[in-house]
Parts: structure tokens; sequence; C-alpha cells
């Protein structure tokens, strides 16, 4: 029996080596929880081996029921019908059963509402492993942050009638943002919210691209106060799925078959207000769509972890001109760049949703109002305050790094394979396809570019890497490699000051965005793989692989960033004067 768990040995080291006794502390608000609600960790202990026997559960379905379903899935899709509702393809279908009879689809949701209590770090780990089996199933198990928002900023009466239903997959969510007109610009939403005589809350509008917009629980946005046009004049409401709520559309799309994409027309539908209205952009979606972006992070963690599976799988089994064409030098370096770039992107993603973790920890346990000393309670809040900072440039980092990376690697693989990575005989050419959309939804590359930028002008970033890095006595071994990390980030600092130093706004800064946000980046994962070189021998290996690529990239990015040519924006019609101008 498969287990895309316990075969993964990556997800296995991290599972091992980063501090989930600290996550479970704060999950469990020092393990109170346990007086409560019988199946609730009474210590660390405890709550790693509930976390691990939580994946190993969601390792058997994605390797034994999941994943031999995802070519069916990919070919079939999913089917509208003419009353608007949608069925799932047979294989999502079953997954989502199994899913919910294992109890994973509260994973993170409070004991008392029916949920498991996952920390964000563990509910990562397993759509990774989710992913991996199939993408698209990714995006119905992985939109339990809907549930999330629900809990965070709902009434009680709200959580009540929606949240045990969503834990027990009674109901599935979507998050309802996009319009025909409103991709991106968000404050460009049109789709309206008004009360009737009754003070009834009531939804119009049409919303496009909806992933799963078939769900029971929609968290719409929508204008609620016609007179402000930008995104003040939003607010976020529930509408339950029902008879003047229907899908009129099932995108044809290029890959994630499995997920049905919707475009969703609202007849004046009810609707319950969440939380305050004009805080529906603001507040609400931003932080649904900062899990968001951590969950398509793990979506493409497990896609590149497909892809490359395959990739040594064909590697190592076809033979060109006598030999494995895995002994082929040029195949061995491709091999190996794929194995350490999707190393990197989950080093980066998952240290992401740890430091999500320790922030909402944080902020929940002040709360609760547990501690009365005001030392304590003075520390906290520091440490909510600085892991938060942190996650506005880890989130997005990870988000496009693991998304970039996905592709890079489905391309890769693609190139292993040849003329066969072509064909639907394997299963190289879906992940191709899977791939490309994990740099579109949730905010595009670009998008988390502009969002990462700024926590590495500000210093977030360097600072991150400095803790990583400081404090510690390092061995023979690893001494050069950490000094190397922090000679990456002196070119980083001097790229940094160079920016801050031109005129014009932040123009040059934007036209530079995204080499400082890599630069960043290498640094960080430099850090990262210096701190799991301690624990482990192969990732000193990947550590050195990591520098020696990355340190030469470094330079030069830092000398590109420093040389002042603007070209691109002077020069721009010259440049690109191959393109058509519509005139």
């Amino acid at each position: 029996m498969a287990n895309f768990f316990s075969d993964n040995e990556d997800i296995q080291f991290l599972f091992n080596h980063l501090d989930l006794a600290r996550v479970a502390k704060l999950t469990e608000q020092d393990f109170r929880y346990a007086r409560e609600f019988d199946f609730a960790p009474a210590d660390a202990a405890d709550a790693i081996d509930n976390y691990r026997r939580m994946l190993t559960i969601a390792g058997e379905i994605a390797g034994d029921r999941v994943a031999p379903t995802a070519a069916d899935t990919d070919t079939v899709g999913n089917t509208l019908n003419e009353d608007g509702t949608v069925t799932y393809a047979p294989g999502i279908a079953e997954a989502l059963r199994l899913m919910s009879k294992a109890d994973l689809m509260g994973f993170t949701l409070p004991y008392r509402y029916g949920g498991l209590n996952g920390p964000n770090l563990v509910y990562t780990m397993s759509n990774d492993i989710v992913s991996r089996a199939d993408a698209s199933l990714m995006n119905l198990y992985g939109l339990q942050g809907i549930a999330e928002t629900i809990n965070a900023f709902a009434s009680e009466e709200i959580k009540q009638e929606y949240l045990p239903r969503m834990a027990s997959g009674e109901f599935t969510g979507a998050m309802v943002l996009t319009e025909p007109d409103a991709g991106s610009d968000l404050q460009a939403v049109k789709t309206r919210a008004y009360q009737n005589d009754k003070g009834e809350w009531l939804v119009h509008g049409v919303k496009r691209f909806i992933t799963n917009g078939c769900g029971e629980v929609l968290l719409v946005l929508a204008r609620t106060e016609p007179g402000i046009a930008d995104g003040r004049g939003l607010s976020c409401l529930l509408v339950e799925r029902g008879p003047r709520v229907k899908v009129r559309r099932l995108e044809q799309k290029l890959g994630i078959h499995g997920s049905p994409t919707c475009e969703i027309y609202f007849n004046h539908a009810p609707a319950k207000l969440i939380g305050q209205r004009q805080r529906g952009l603001i507040t609400y979606v931003m932080s649904l769509m900062n899990g968001a972006r951590i969950g398509i992070a793990a979506q493409s963690l497990g896609i590149g972890e497909a892809a490359c599976r395959a990739a040594r799988d064909y590697a190592r089994t076809r033979k060109q001109f006598g030999a494995a064409i895995e002994t082929f030098p040029a195949v061995r370096d491709l091999l190996v760049e794929m194995s350490v770039d999707l190393q990197a992107a989950r080093a980066l993603t998952y240290y992401a949703a740890f430091c999500v973790d320790l922030e909402k920890g944080c902020e929940t346990r002040l709360e609760a109002k547990i501690d009365g000393d005001e030392e304590v309670i003075r520390q906290l809040r520091a440490e909510g305050r600085k892991y938060k900072g942190y996650n506005k440039v880890l989130t997005p980092m990870a988000k496009y790094y693991s998304s970039e990376m996905s592709m890079r690697v489905a391309n890769s693989a693609m190139a292993v394979l040849g003329g066969s990575g072509y064909m639907k005989d394997y299963p190289v050419e879906r992940h191709l396809r899977d791939s490309r959309i994990t740099t579109i939804y949730e905010g595009t590359s670009q998008l988390q570019v502009v969002a990462a930028v700024a926590g590495v002008m500000s210093g977030a970033a360097a600072e991150v890497t400095n803790e990583l890095l400081a404090g510690r006595s390092w061995n023979a071994e690893l001494q050069p490699l950490v000094a190397q990390v922090r000679d990456g980030l002196a070119l980083l600092d001097e790229a940094v000051a160079y920016v801050k130093s031109q005129h014009g706004g932040n123009t040059y800064r934007d036209l530079y965005a995204r080499k400082l946000v890599d630069m960043g980046i290498y640094v960080l994962v430099g850090a990262l793989f210096c701190d799991y070189a301690t624990a482990s021998a192969k990732k000193l290996l990947v550590a050195r692989r990591w520098v020696s690529e990355k340190i030469p990239q470094l330079r030069m990015l830092r000398d590109r960033i420093c040389s002042g040519e603007t070209l691109t924006l002077t020069e721009f019609e010259s440049l690109a004067a191959s393109l058509p101008s519509g005139d």
C-alpha cells in the first residue's frame, strides 16, 4: 500500500526537525483543551503523535486511493447539470468522502466545532501530500481557510450553524471574489449586497473563475456601500447554495480538471454578513488570501514532488546507448537541480507556515487571557508582532517561489522524458498543465513580488535570515557555508541601499523588484539549509549545492540591480518594437 507521507523522506525530515513541540504548546494553549475534550492531547509528545497519525492517514488516502484515480479525473472532469448544480468527477467525490470519514475536513478548526485543531504547518504538510496525488483535489480539501475565516470573524450564531457541518465534510466552501471585470484589482468589485425592508441581506451579481463555486458555503466579496468606489465599500457575506444561486458555466481549463471553476449568478440571494461592514477586502479577504497563498505554495510542492518522482523513475529505467539515462551527467545534473529546487521551496513554505503558527498562537493566547503575568504578556505581544512582520514577507515569498518551482520542475521532468513526457501515457504532461495555474490564482507571481519586495527593502527578509544564523556554534563543515550565506546578505544589503538611493519614487524599485526578492529568497533558503545540515548529512550536501549555485547568482543580481540601467522604462517602445502597438 502506498503512503505519500511515510514514503517522503523530505517531509519526514522536516516533521522531525521543525519545532513542533513549540507549535503544539501554542496551538493547544498549554494543552488546556485536554480537560474539556477527550481526544485533545495532554502534552507535546501526545500532540506530535496525533499530528503524525493525521498525516499518516492523509498519506494513505492520497497514495492508495486518490493517486490511482488522478488520470481518470483529469479526463472525466466535472459535469454541469441543467439545474445549475455540479457533479464532481467520481475520483474527487470518493476522495472527499474518504477525507470526511477520516475527520480531515476540519483539520484546523477548533475542537468545539468538531475540528482537529491542527496547526497550519501540519495542515500545509497534508496539502503537499494530497497535491502529489491529485493537485485538483487540493483545491477542495485545501479550501478549509473558508471555515477558518468564518471562525475568526463571524458571529457565534453563524459559527454554530456552519462550522460543524464543514468540519464533518457535509459542506464544502468557496471564496467568491473574482468578477469578469475585477481580477487582481478586487477594489473594482461590482457585485452588490443590500438589505431589504426586514433588514435581511441579499446579494446580486456575477462572479467568475470561482474554485469550487458549486460548494455549499460561499464567502462573497460584495459592495455594500454604493457611494464608496474603492475597497472601503466592500463587505464579506456568507451565501448558502440555494435556488437563487446558479452555476452558469464551468470553465474549460488547461489543467486542474478535477476542480470545478465556476461562473456564478447570484439572483438577489439571501446572505449573512460576516463581521463588520466595509472590512470585507481590507481585513477578512486579505486574511483569507494569506492562508490560501500558503495553500497554493503547498499545492505547488505536491506537483513538484510528483514531477520529480516521475522523472527519476523514467531516468532509472529508460535505456539509451546501452545505459540508463540517469547515468548521463547532463541528466543527473538536471535531476539534482529539480530535487534541490523542490527542497528549497518546501523549506521556505514550511518555515512560513511555522511562523504563521507562532503568530496565531501568540494572538490566541493573548485573546484567551491565560497569562496574568505582565512580563509574559509583554513577551507574547512582542513575539506576535515579530512573526506578523516576518509573515508579511515569508508568505508571498513562499507562494512566488514554490509556484514558479512547480513550473520549472514539471518542465524539466518533461525534458527528462522527452517525447514520452508529451504523451498522456505518462503523468508528466498533466503535472506541467496543473503547475501553470499555481503562478496565477490567489495572486499572480507579479503580485507576490510586489508584496514581498517591501519586506526585502525594509530589512525583514535579512532579519529572518540573521535570526536563523545568529547565536549558534557551527561545526567546521558548515562554517564556510554560513560565511558564504553572510556574504550573500552583504550583497543583498548593497542592492537594497542602492535602490533606496535612487530618486523618482518607487519606480526603480519596482523595475528590479523580482531580482530583489530572488536575492532575499536565496539567502533565506541558504540559512535554512545550513540549519538543516546540522541534523542531516544529506542536507549538508544540499546546502553545498545551493550555496555553490546561488552565491554567483547573488553577485550577478547585485551587479544588475546596482547598474542603474533603466532602458525598459526609457526605451520601451524601441525595445518592444516587434510587439503590436494597437494603432
